[in-house]
Formats: C-alpha cells, sequence, structure tokens
C-alpha cells in the first residue's frame, strides 16, 4: 500500500474501514492458530451464545475482552487460539420455535418429533448466521476453522462417552423425585434454573378432623390446591400438645381419605399451630418425610399445571383456578377458618416466567458430592483455578460446597437425546453410547439432556475428546482463561470445573475473569419490559466498532456491572478521530519514509528524549495491566498517552525541526514520529483494531497485518530520565503562561515579557537545554534566565517545582486577584503538605510500603513544603 497522505482521506469513516478489514484478516488466516510447536499455545474457547437469537451489549462486552487478550497473545508471540461456536440452548430454541409454529397453526405434535428437529435445524442455521455476521462486525479474530456447535457430532460422541461413564461409576441414576416443574415449557428445571421472587400470597388456616371425631388439628398453606395429595400431618415428637395424638388418623376434607399423624423432628414446634400437612408429591420437604414414614405420593396435578384425576371434582381445572374453587369449598364446609397476608417468595422459570411447580417426577440425575468434592479439593492447591476478581472465587465454593444432586432430563425434543432404552417387555434399562442391537425390542428414552450438560464439557468437547490423542486437545487443552459474566458462575463455570476435572485430570482453565452486566445510564438492568436495551449493532452502525469495544473494554473496573452511556461512545469516537487527525499530520511528513528507513540514532532533543521514554514507559504499563486484566487502566493509560503527551505536546513541538532548516533533525523526528506512531497503533490494536490497521498499512510497516506484527518490548535504550525532568519542567512552565494569557485574555499572537528564575545551576542548565521550545510556545517578547534575578513590579508569579515564574503585566495586572489567587495556591499547598505528612505519620503505611514509595512520598513533602515558602513569600512582597 501506498505511503503517503494522499491515499489517507481527511476525515475517517468507520463503517468503509470497517467493512474492508475483516475480509482481509480471513483470507489472510492471521486468526487460524498454527500449531506451530515452536511457539507456546495460549486458547480460549468463546462462552458459545444460544441459538435463540441475536448478540446483546453483554456479549459484545464479553468478547471484547477476550478479542484485546487473543490479539495481544498473537502480537507476543504465542499460537493463539480462540474458539467460537454456538449452544443449541435447549428450553429456550424449543420455545422459540414452538412460538413460530403456533403462529403457523401448528404444534411439535402435529409435526412429529423428526420434522420438529428439521424446522429447529433451519431455526439453528438461521440465527447461527446473524451471530457470525455480528461477530464480524465487532471484528472478532476467532479461528472459524475450528467453529463448534454442542449438537456436532463430535460433542454429541462427548456427551454420550460422559453420560455412561458416569451412570458405570454410579454417579448417573434414575430416580422419583421432587423437582422444579414448569408447567408452560412442561419440563423439568434444574435450582438454578428457577428465579425466586417474593409476591404477595396468603396463608390459609385450616382444621382437618380427627377420625374419631374427638376433636381437629390446625394445619396452615400457601398452596391449598395441593391438600387434595396430603398423605399424612406431622407433628414434633417432643411436642406436649400433640404428643397423645401421633399414630391417630385424621379425615382430609373434600376428599373423605383417613391419613395419619406422624412425628417427625423437621416439624418446628414454634411455627404456626406446630402440625404441618404433608403432601410428598408436591414439596420437597414433604418428600423426605414422606420417605421416612414411608407415605403414598398422589400427584394431583398434571404436567400442564391443570388438576388431574386424583383432583375428584377439581380435576381439569387450572392450578390456581382450582386454588379459588377449594377456597370457597373449604369456607363453606368450616374447614378453611382464617386467611392472612403473607409475602413469601416464590420460584418463577428462567425461560418462560411460569410460577413452578415443585413436582414429583421420575427423572435422571448426576450425583454431585464425589465431584464437588474434587472441585473444592482443587482450590485448595497451586494448581486451582484463580477467580479474578477473586472475591468471586469466595461466591464460587460458598455454592458447590452446598450443591444438590443435579436433575439432568428435560422434557423436550431439541436436544441430545438421553442414551437410555428401556425393554418394552421387560422394563430393563439399558444404557450405551450406541444402541441394543436387538433395538426392536427396546424403546429410547424420549427425554434430553439439560443444555448445561453438554456447555460443561466446551472447553474439551471442542478440542476433539473423547479422542486423547486429538491434536488440539494435545495442544491447546487446558485452556489458558475463561470470559465471562458473574451471572453464569454456578449455571456453566462451575460445571466446567467439576467435569474437567472427572474427565481430563486438569482444571479446564487457569484463570476465570468474571465481569458484571450492562445497565443503562440509570444503573437499571436492560430488559424488554423497560425498552431500554440497546443493539450494539445499531451502536456500531452510528459510530463504529471501535469505538463501542473502546468504551465497553474501558468503561469499568474489574469484576464490576457497566453503565451504558451514548455520549462515552461518541468520546471513544473523538479519540478515535484524534488519532487519525495526528497519523495524518505524521504522514504528511514523512515524505516516502520506508520501514528500513526508519533511523533513531541521530541527535535527539529534549521532546524526542521525552516522548520515546514515555513510550518505553507506556509499553510496560500496558503489558503489565493486560496480563493482569486491569483494561480499564490500560484504556485511562493509552488515552492519555496519546491524547496528551503524542497529540498536545510531542507533535506541537515535532513542528519546529519539521518546519525548520536542519535537515538532520528533520530526518530525526520523522523516524521518532513513524516510530512512536507504529509502536502505539500495536498497543491500541487490541482494542481498535480496524482504525489501527488502517492507519498502520499507511505508515511505513513491516509485514502483512497489525495483527501479526510483534507486540512491542520497552527498549532500556530508548529511557532518557533526564529528559523527562526537562520535559516536564518546560510543561510546566508552557502551560502556566498559557493559562495567564486565557486568564487576562492576551492572545497568542501578542508577545509578553517572561523572566525565570532557577533555583540552582543544575535547574538553570535545564532551562537554557529548553530555551527553544520556551521562545516558540510562551512567545516572549523578552525571556529573562538566571539563578539571580531580581522580581519586576507589578507581575504574575507561578510556583513551579525548581523555578519562580514572572509575567510583568502592568496595566492588565489586578493587584487583589492576584493575592487572592496566591492564597488559594497556599490553601491547595496546605492541604497537599497534610495530606502527606499524615501518610508518612501512618506506622502501617511505612511498616508495609516499599523504601522507594516511601522515599517518593517524603520527596513530595519537601517539594510542597518549598512551594509554599515561595508563594507564601510572593504575597508577603505584593502586600509590602
Amino acid at each position: 500500500m501506498e505511503n503517503n497522505e494522499v491515499s489517507m482521506p481527511t476525515k475517517y469513516n468507520p463503517q468503509e474501514t470497517e467493512a474492508k478489514w475483516y475480509p482481509y484478516w480471513l483470507e489472510g488466516k492471521f486468526f487460524e492458530a498454527t500449531g506451530d510447536e515452536s511457539k507456546k499455545p495460549y486458547t480460549i474457547v468463546i462462552p458459545p451464545p444460544n441459538v435463540t437469537g441475536k448478540l446483546h451489549l453483554g456479549h459484545a462486552w464479553d468478547t471484547t475482552l477476550q478479542d484485546i487478550l487473543i490479539r495481544t497473545k498473537r502480537m507476543q508471540g504465542y499460537d493463539a487460539l480462540w474458539l467460537p461456536g454456538m449452544d443449541h440452548a435447549g428450553i429456550a430454541t424449543q420455545a422459540k420455535v414452538e412460538g413460530k409454529l403456533r403462529e403457523e397453526g401448528v404444534s411439535r405434535y402435529d409435526l412429529g418429533r423428526e420434522k420438529f428437529l428439521e424446522k429447529s435445524w433451519e431455526w439453528k442455521e438461521e440465527y447461527a448466521d446473524f451471530i457470525r455476521k455480528q461477530w464480524s462486525k465487532l471484528g472478532l479474530a476467532l479461528d472459524y476453522s475450528r467453529e463448534r456447535f454442542t449438537l456436532d457430532e463430535g460433542l454429541s460422541k462427548a456427551v454420550r462417552e460422559v453420560f455412561v461413564r458416569l451412570y458405570e461409576k454410579g454417579l448417573i441414576y434414575r430416580g422419583e423425585y421432587i423437582i422444579n416443574w414448569d408447567p408452560q415449557t412442561k419440563t423439568a428445571l434444574s435450582d438454578i434454573e428457577v428465579i425466586y421472587k417474593d409476591v404477595q400470597g396468603h396463608f390459609y388456616h385450616m382444621k382437618y378432623p380427627l377420625s374419631d371425631g374427638s376433636g381437629e388439628i390446625e394445619v396452615a398453606t400457601t398452596r391449598p390446591e395441593t391438600m387434595l395429595g396430603d398423605t399424612a400431618v406431622a407433628v414434633h415428637p417432643e411436642d406436649e400438645r400433640y404428643k397423645h395424638l401421633i399414630g391417630k388418623t385424621v379425615k382430609l376434607p373434600i376428599v373423605g381419605r383417613e391419613i395419619p399423624i406422624v412425628a417427625d423432628d423437621y416439624v418446628d414446634m414454634e411455627f404456626g399451630s406446630g402440625a404441618v400437612k404433608i403432601t410428598p408429591a408436591h414439596d420437597p420437604n414433604d418428600f423426605e418425610i414422606g420417605n421416612r414414614h414411608n407415605l403414598e405420593r398422589i400427584l394431583v396435578m398434571s404436567e400442564d399445571g391443570k388438576m388431574n384425576g386424583n383432583a375428584a371434582k377439581y380435576q381439569g381445572l387450572d392450578r390456581f383456578e382450582c386454588r379459588k374453587q377449594i377456597i370457597a369449598d373449604l369456607q363453606e364446609q368450616g374447614i378453611l377458618f382464617k386467611i392472612e397476608e403473607h409475602m413469601h417468595s416464590v420460584g418463577h422459570s428462567e425461560r418462560s416466567g411460569a410460577v413452578v411447580e415443585p413436582y414429583l417426577s421420575t427423572q435422571w440425575f448426576v450425583k454431585m458430592d464425589p465431584l464437588a468434592k474434587q472441585a473444592i479439593d482443587l482450590q485448595k492447591g497451586e494448581g486451582k483455578v484463580n477467580f479474578v476478581p477473586d472475591r468471586f472465587e469466595k461466591t464460587y465454593l460458598h455454592w458447590i460446597e452446598n450443591i444438590r444432586d443435579w436433575c439432568i432430563s428435560r422434557q423436550l425434543w431439541w436436544g441430545h437425546r438421553i442414551p437410555a432404552w428401556y425393554h418394552k417387555e421387560t422394563g430393563e434399562v439399558f444404557v450405551g453410547q450406541e444402541a441394543p442391537s436387538d433395538i426392536e425390542n427396546w424403546e429410547q428414552d424420549n427425554d434430553v439432556l439439560d443444555t448445561w450438560f453438554s456447555s460443561a464439557l466446551w472447553p474439551f468437547s471442542t478440542m476433539g475428546w473423547p479422542n486423547k490423542e486429538a491434536s488440539d486437545f494435545k495442544r491447546y487443552y487446558a485452556t489458558d482463561v475463561l470470559v465471562t459474566g458473574y451471572d453464569i458462575i454456578f449455571f456453566w463455570v462451575s460445571r466446567m470445573i467439576f467435569q474437567g476435572l472427572e474427565f481430563t485430570g486438569e482444571r479446564p482453565f487457569k484463570d476465570v475473569l468474571i465481569h458484571g452486566l450492562v445497565r443503562d445510564a440509570e444503573g437499571r438492568k436492560m430488559s424488554k419490559s423497560l425498552g431500554n436495551g440497546i443493539d450494539p449493532m445499531d451502536v456500531i452502525d452510528k459510530y463504529g466498532a471501535d469505538a463501542l469495544r473502546f468504551f465497553l473494554s474501558t468503561g469499568s473496573s474489574q469484576g464490576n456491572d457497566l453503565r451504558f452511556m451514548m455520549e462515552k461512545v461518541e468520546s471513544t469516537w473523538n479519540f478515535g478521530n484524534k488519532i487519525w487527525n495526528a497519523s495524518r499530520f505524521a504522514l504528511m511528513n514523512m515524505e516516502g519514509l520506508t520501514y528500513e528507513e526508519i533511523d533513531l540514532s541521530g541527535e535527539k532533543s529534549v521532546a524526542d528524549q521525552w516522548i520515546l521514554t514515555r513510550l518505553q514507559e507506556t509499553i510496560t504499563d500496558v503489558t503489565r495491566l493486560i496480563d493482569t486484566y486491569e483494561f480499564g487502566e490500560v484504556g485511562r493509560i493509552l488515552y492519555n498517552f496519546i491524547w496528551d503527551d503524542i497529540c498536545d505536546w510531542y507533535i506541537e513541538m515535532a513542528k519546529l525541526p519539521l518546519y525548520g532548516e536542519d535537515e538532520t533533525a528533520k530526518k530525526t523526528t520523522r523516524s521518532i514520529l513513524a516510530y512512536v506512531f507504529d509502536q502505539t497503533l500495536r498497543l491500541l490494536h487490541p482494542f481498535m483494531p480496524f482504525i489501527t490497521e488502517e492507519i498502520w498499512q499507511h505508515l511505513p510497516h513491516d509485514g502483512e497485518s497489525i495483527t501479526v506484527a510483534s507486540w512491542p518490548v520497552s527498549k532500556e535504550e530508548l529511557t532518557f530520565p533526564t529528559a523527562v525532568q526537562d520535559f516536564n519542567l518546560l510543561k510546566g512552565i508552557i502551560r502556566s503562561v498559557r493559562n495567564t494569557r486565557s486568564e487576562l485574555n492576551v492572545p497568542m499572537s501578542k508577545q509578553i515579557e517572561l523572566h525565570i528564575k532557577a533555583k540552582d545551576a543544575k535547574v538553570l542548565e535545564q532551562l537554557e537545554r529548553g530555551k527553544s521550545y520556551l521562545e516558540k510556545f510562551c512567545n516572549p517578547s523578552e525571556l529573562k534566565i538566571g539563578v539571580d534575578l531580581a522580581t519586576p513590579e507589578k507581575s504574575m508569579s507561578y510556583v513551579i517545582t525548581g523555578v519562580e515564574l514572572f509575567l510583568p503585566l502592568a496595566g492588565l495586572l489586578d493587584l487583589d486577584a492576584e493575592i487572592a489567587r496566591l492564597e488559594n495556591e497556599v490553601a491547595k499547598l496546605d492541604k497537599e503538605v497534610e495530606r502527606v505528612q499524615k501518610k508518612l505519620s501512618n506506622q502501617g503505611f511505612i511498616a508495609k510500603a516499599p523504601e522507594q514509595v516511601i522515599e517518593e512520598e517524603r520527596a513530595k513533602e519537601k517539594d510542597y513544603i518549598e512551594k509554599r515558602e515561595t508563594v507564601q513569600a510572593r504575597i508577603a512582597e505584593l502586600k509590602g
């Protein structure tokens, strides 16, 4: 590509640029992991988005952070693999497909299983295509040659292998248990697919008559419709009020069934009447009591939440309609004697929003204790999974230490069908990776596995496992980092850890980087109901992917939520324009310079040495902070370095030699400009890939693409500490003069007198070295520099470390205003002295802080005190 400014438009057009580079990267295969044995592997697997819809801002944030890491590592010389893929998302996808069919007036049962699955695959293809387009718009450096889907044949094989091995080990079993049932989608839910909401309900107090007519016993419930399935009343064995009733029976109202009064330690004597109705088929605690007392389990509802044949005259009614009728009937009979308001926590299906019904059902379960123990033990050793921020390790451990068996069967058609067959005559169960040979005598289980069962295998099933000799599995597993939100630590992170340990003997990832949720500007969760959701693609259409990416990756601190503000995206868009304009200036002054001609060996000005030093510091800081996932800090450092140091200072200083007559100085400045821009664009590239590629291709460059250019490394020979001190002094003087001009409305074009009094000979030397900059950027009619300068009359003064600055401005100076300004300066310095002295008198700080940090604080104290004394002397002078 040509290296001149003509081919670089005056205005940056993100849409045009972004459309051009992604296809170029894909054609060049820059994102594909090479398997190069001379390089160290670095792996990330994408948290697979569900094929239920389009990506939201949370996905954009999550994937941008991964992209930053993978691009950085590739540039650092790693064989970097970022493996893409998608999740079949059982319940969610089936609900969407069924919804679409409903609009066409068809149900899945009308179609049959096979045809329904065809429709589901069509849906998957359509939405997978949407997702890939969105990935490309975001600029994600994904290795599409390795893209996977949770229902791929390879992943399905891994799922069957895991199921069979856990079953053979006795860790998967089938049993009748109370599970969370979603009557709307007609499927079981695991505990973590249930969202609890506080709901205003009621406590219904009833009197069950004793069968012998000797009295009654009071019970209460929040779900009166379940009483139809009561099989006992329980009391505490030590409860004096009821001891004489244990072993007797009561007559269940409406139904007329005789049920026993049993004694059980579970009952809380202090709560309510101390007597509890027991419905083993509709309550998890009652189920356990029922097991202890060998009680019958009577289901009174069907899968759709309607009352069944055991519900007597209420058969066919919806559960909530039944509740109304049963309340009326019980009141009429005098059984229900009191209704009180009661706020209680009610489970709702995460998928459909329906009220979850605790429901007796035969399901498949994973026995969690042995698997959880391995995961807990792992965190005690050196090879543990590192949570970033580490506070999330406690969240993870608290859950896994209190884990219950995991219900893994789902009453769906879309998903991995359970590899279990039942003999048509004997009912014998056969579990295997393939169907039994005499298949005509067997019927496969109709259910599918929980989506999270296959997602839990994602880090290794995508790499070719169970074939342990698969080249990708051997080279790229275990992965280096998982990036995800804190909302799926239980759903997904924990399950990947225990399955990874069980089947590969290794943790599936070294680090888990946890981020928060994207919220709106007011801090509210984004939702359809609030109408506050924002489509990341709309933001990209307006401001470009780079602006969105930079905002998302730098807009919050580790582990915290992110507030989305469009004005902040706009400001990062402005940042992109600033970089573009600065690059155009640099290019205009390069005059066909090639990469090979960049030469940093010439004599360098103070500004040259300063910018090179600042670049080395920035390289060190950015590299360190990316390694510790401090993206917000990286953003701040890069923003300040580019906007302040390069654009506001160095480019202005570079104009002196570039517009001057000294050809040698010109040549050096061009090389430094080219070098600084090249290195800076590389540092910024993982955050803003498109604009950096576009500019880099116009600059003198080596290689085909910035995506595979080497990562900058700090060079000691380009670090000049003295130049930094000199330049900071010059900056302080130039800023003070500019501020004074601005306050007093004296334009830069108007010359003013400038006297600079140096503290000592060393500072005087610094001033002499930077004299040309002071003349250019302060525009003095007369510049006096010395150690023993007399204070000019009627002058404004500033104290900068090492110097006093005087601006004789007779006629423009308001003496009272100047004294007030200086007194304000003393007040500021008082605060700084107090702050630093407080720090230095803190024994905890002195004991813990490194010696260098303590010395820096002491130097600050000395500097602030000296400045304060100088300003106080100046006030006394003006008042005198």
